[in-house]
């Protein structure tokens, strides 16, 4: 993982820019790439000054007019804007991404979102419901927070993991994404900075832009995921964050997990920054190879998190049930924003989950298993077709992040795939500004025999871009299909 820049100095800046003869030409051009790239990578903070032209172009030994032309690109491209008093700073451009839902068109395979089939139990689980939904029908029909059930089965669920949790600590909503919103839609203030995983799923970026706020991405690292917490403590001390939205078990998209102290010292260093910690626990109970770790809130008070999960992963994405869990104050705020959004979840959905939460051990279990054996055949046929791909085992989770060979593009690849029945999320849309177009986040939530095709569609939209029979035009960065 590349280092944060502690101090934006004109001497680090050109250390990091490294030497001017090696970046492509036109050489202000490639001065803007270079600066662009350390924005986007987190390297360098969004809202910190540049150095001034004539400070720059001396260090760099360059003419101060492919300075000012480097900085003008910069802020054509939105990566930074000039500030009366504070010269030029950067910026990431507003997160553009729009997260589409799953194609149902007939013969087209799906790995643009990590979504697995229901679960064996659910079918049954629903019928018990439905035959306990004539007790509520003498009743208006909603359940403002949650029925008193599912809350109460879904602080058993935390008290059990480590993390004790009384009812009126939980509010049911819409499912996970509903319960970020309802965060930030409460807690954020238009031009509010919202500390992110880079990458992070790209959903989180379209929230915090919806809510008026602007993203400022932390680096992860796969390989040294408690890397996190210096790079964390870094943008935060420069930026001053108001939240933090993290994903400590199994990152979306690149399958990162904070060790045990990795997490405590994390949750201590937003907590000691002034930053509530928005975490989502939506893959937390996935882990393939180890076994759980603690809770990411357990260390702290209760005020300083809002923990997000839901059972769409592990049982349905169709079954419309999430929840966020805090302290008992602003849970109640957070309440009041729902009931504003919507009266009430479904009560058959709420009954229904409410019986899964209690074999919920038991559909995990069986859901590991067949996410393990998925994992496994996809990265066999990785291995086998694409061999010169870098698709490392992720722990847990949904998906594994390639690294793809060198010249081939995500956005191009994506866009070769699309005409041959298979549907990708290209790795730009889990970042902001340019970043990851040589990445690609590969779901393993189909049957093997599926994703086997898939990566017979990719082995040959790949070499159509190389043999040059693919227009080799990239898909919009905007959209994720």
């Amino acid at each position: 993982m590349p280092p944060v820049i502690d101090q934006s100095t004109v001497r680090e800046l050109a250390t990091l820019i490294g030497p001017v003869e090696d970046l492509p030409g036109p050489r202000y051009a490639g001065l803007a790439r270079r600066i662009r790239d350390l924005l986007t990578a987190g390297t360098l903070p969004a809202g910190r000054r540049l150095p001034a032209e004539r400070e720059l172009s001396a260090e760099l030994d360059v003419s101060r007019v492919t300075v000012a032309s480097a900085y003008r690109v910069l802020r054509e491209e939105g990566f930074a804007s000039t500030r009366h008093g504070s010269g030029t700073v950067t910026e990431l451009p507003s997160a553009g991404s729009r997260w589409l839902p799953p194609s149902s068109r007939p013969g087209v395979l799906d790995l643009a979102h990590a979504a697995p089939e229901a679960a064996p139990r659910l079918l049954d689980a629903y019928q018990r419901a439905l035959a306990g939904l004539p007790a509520q029908l003498s009743g208006h029909g909603y359940a403002p927070g949650g029925l008193p059930g599912l809350r109460a089965a879904i602080a058993e669920r935390f008290t059990t993991r480590g993390l004790p949790t009384e009812p009126d600590q939980v509010v049911v909503t819409a499912g996970v994404g509903d319960a970020t919103a309802v965060v930030l839609e409460t807690l954020l203030q238009p031009g509010d900075r919202v500390l992110v995983e880079h990458p992070t799923y790209p959903g989180v970026l379209g929230m915090v832009a919806a809510a008026g706020g602007r993203c400022t991405p932390v680096p992860v690292d796969a390989a040294d995921a408690d890397a996190i917490v210096g790079a964390a403590d870094l943008v935060a001390r420069q930026s001053s964050p108001r939240l933090a939205f993290v994903m400590p078990d199994f990152s979306n998209p690149t399958g990162s997990r904070l060790s045990a102290a990795g997490r405590r010292r994390l949750a201590a260093t937003l907590w000691q920054h002034g930053m509530l910690a928005v975490v989502d626990e939506v893959a937390a109970e996935l882990h393939l190879d180890d076994g759980p770790l603690p809770p990411f809130g357990a260390s702290l008070p209760d005020a300083a998190t809002v923990t997000v999960g839901g059972l769409s992963k592990a049982v349905w994405g169709g079954l419309r049930v999430g929840w966020l869990r805090t302290e008992e104050t602003l849970a109640a705020q957070l309440e009041e924003t729902l009931g504003r959004r919507q009266l009430s979840v479904g009560l058959l959905d709420q009954l229904t989950a409410t019986i899964l939460l209690g074999e919920l051990d038991e559909v995990l279990e069986e859901r590991r298993a067949q996410l393990r054996e998925r994992r496994d055949g996809l990265r066999a046929a990785i291995a086998d077709r694409l061999p010169d791909w870098d698709a490392p085992s992720p722990a847990g989770g949904l998906s594994v992040w390639c690294r793809l060979p060198p010249g081939i593009s995500s956005a191009a690849l994506t866009a070769a795939a699309a005409p041959l029945g298979l549907t990708l999320a290209e790795g730009r849309a889990f970042g902001t500004g340019h970043a990851f177009d040589d990445r690609l986040r590969l779901p393993f939530t189909r049957p093997v025999g599926e994703l086997r095709r898939a990566v017979d569609v990719l082995a040959q939209a790949q070499d159509r871009l190389r043999s040059g029979v693919a227009d080799g035009q990239p898909a919009r960065a905007s959209t994720v299909v």
